[in-house]
């Protein structure tokens, strides 16, 4: 499991990194004013589906079905799936897309908005057709995950990342003016880079064997399988991604009419929360899918009941100390990445109270990605839809008064507490269900490991804590080298002291990885 998440990781690290790198580059050249927001809001509803297909309602519904083919009726059978799979995509999307272009063209011809909302939809209808394109990419990348293939799927997302780093570089500048017209070379940017993402994976999936063949998906009982299941799953898996598009929108509202900034300065704390959660919460959640499909596909229960158990007692060891750091050293981390150009003093003290705000949501979104694709596994998309569908409507309900609570220039923080709320109340109903359906699950086996990682985890964010405090006091952070001791000196120590405690009181998970990274180091 550790392996496999790992090599995952590897390349999810390495995207990640670079999506950090394009978002500085974004927050150098547009800052978080209107017009930032304006691309990052809508940037955001396509991207939306690469979040739900690529990580969550598409792969959880198809996944346990590419497995089961394969088992059960052999490689021919598996192919042609997958085949009707993507036609019946291509088909839908094209329709979405079609539909949704010609609604936007023409509120745009015959409605008034103000100048940025106008944008907004401008650089819609210029990025929506991301859709399809991530589409195909994450039936592709289920379809390697399934071969075994963790490793060369995430590197998609690099060639994604680069393209967009170039757009930012290299194109934009000459594309106009002022920033108003160049944003719009970064929204032909993405399509670019949705090219990419796709083809990229096309070699590996003809090396297995798969060939690109039209199979009509109208009566196709694989499709309408699919279909049935994803359409729950698209709620029950993505409560995060939901959650953040409602918390925008709202939040775009507010903004363009009270003349805060909002949706930019939490879009960069997501991104930076996004990035542990990514390299080894998603990562972990990609691999155990289909091997829990294919345990639950063999009746191997005791063996499934093992390998969610120890998954989940790993995600929360990494990301006890990855919320506590993000919560303790908010401030000089966006300082370090974000404070360049268009992105002011203010821009970080806005984002970083909104990054304090959204860190303690690392570790039930986390828990939440996880333990949904147990229910899918086992072929249940019901009950995870149920459940999200509650704490989306408790998002909501919590946020409406929060916002208006808090301070004007840190509302974005707002937006964080409501997501952390409903999203614990999302790993409290998911936990109740699985014990429900799985009578045998031993949730409670979780407990003291877990308490142990938080109480470790409050040791280390106050070493953290304290040693910025002094590193601040004494040697300042006006160059970039002190920036970047501000954050990596309490980091390391901080981490050093929170392995140490979990080690100290027996917890397994500290032992697992100590014993792996020994292994890798004697190999090499």
């Amino acid at each position: 499991m550790l392996k496999s998440s790992g090599a995952m990781a590897g390349a999810t690290l390495l995207s990640r990194l670079l999506g950090m790198v394009r978002v500085m580059i974004y927050a150098r050249f547009m800052g978080d004013g209107p017009i930032a927001s304006a691309f990052v809001y809508a940037f955001q509803i396509p991207n939306l589906f690469r979040r739900l297909l690529g990580e969550g309602a598409l792969t959880a519904a198809f996944i346990p079905l590419f497995k089961n083919k394969e088992k059960t009726e052999g490689d021919k059978a598996m192919w042609h799936t997958a085949n009707a799979v993507v036609s019946a995509l291509v088909v839908i999307s094209a329709l979405v897309i079609g539909v949704v272009m010609l609604g936007l063209t023409a509120v745009l011809m015959w409605g008034e908005f103000d100048t940025h909302t106008r944008l907004m939809l401008e650089l819609l209808r210029v990025v929506f057709p991301y859709m399809l394109l991530v589409c195909l990419a994450a039936v592709f990348m289920g379809m390697l995950n399934s071969r075994g293939y963790f490793f060369i799927p995430a590197m998609g997302a690099t060639l994604l990342n680069v393209v967009m780093i170039a757009t930012v570089l290299l194109v934009a500048p000459r594309w106009g003016e002022d920033l108003g017209v160049q944003i719009f070379a970064l929204a032909f940017g993405v399509l670019v880079a949705g090219v990419a993402q796709a083809g990229f994976q096309l070699p590996y999936l003809y090396r297995e064997g798969y060939r690109l063949r039209w199979v009509t998906p109208w009566r196709n009982d694989s499709v309408r399988e699919v279909v049935r299941k994803m359409i729950p799953a698209t709620i029950g898996v993505a409560a995060f991604q939901f959650n953040i598009i409602i918390t925008q929108t709202l939040a775009f509202w507010i903004e363009r009419s009270s003349g805060t900034q909002i949706v930019a300065s939490f879009e960069y704390a997501v991104r930076l929360m996004e990035l542990p959660q990514g390299v080894f919460g998603v990562s972990l959640a990609t691999f155990l899918l289909p091997t829990l499909a294919g345990l639950a596909a063999e009746k191997q229960f005791p063996e499934f009941r093992d390998n969610l158990r120890r998954g989940m007692g790993y995600l929360f060891f990494v990301n006890a100390i990855a919320a506590a750091m993000l919560m303790v050293l908010a401030e000089p981390m966006v300082r370090l990445l974000f404070q360049h150009g268009a992105f002011t003093a203010d821009s970080t003290r806005r984002a970083s109270f909104a990054l304090m705000c959204l860190a303690p949501s690392l570790l039930t979104y986390s828990a939440v990605n996880v333990m949904a694709r147990a229910f899918y596994a086992l072929g249940d998309t019901k009950v995870p839809m149920q459940i999200s569908a509650v704490c989306l409507c408790l998002n909501i309900v919590v946020l409406l008064p929060l916002i208006f609570m808090f301070p004007k220039g840190l509302q974005a923080g707002a937006l964080g507490v409501a997501n952390a709320l409903s999203s614990l109340l999302n790993v409290g109903l998911l936990s109740y269900a699985l014990k429900r359906k799985m009578p045998k699950w031993e949730i409670q086996s979780l407990l003291r490991p877990v308490a142990g990682m938080l109480l470790a985890a409050v040791v280390a964010g106050g070493v953290a804590w304290f040693l910025h405090g002094q590193w601040v006091v004494n040697l300042g952070y006006e160059t970039v080298l002190l920036k970047i001791g501000e954050v990596f000196a309490p980091a390391v120590v901080a981490a050093l002291v929170y392995w140490g405690i979990t080690a100290a009181i027996g917890l397994r998970e500290a032992r697992d990885l100590f014993t792996l990274i020994r292994k890798n180091q004697a190999e090499d």
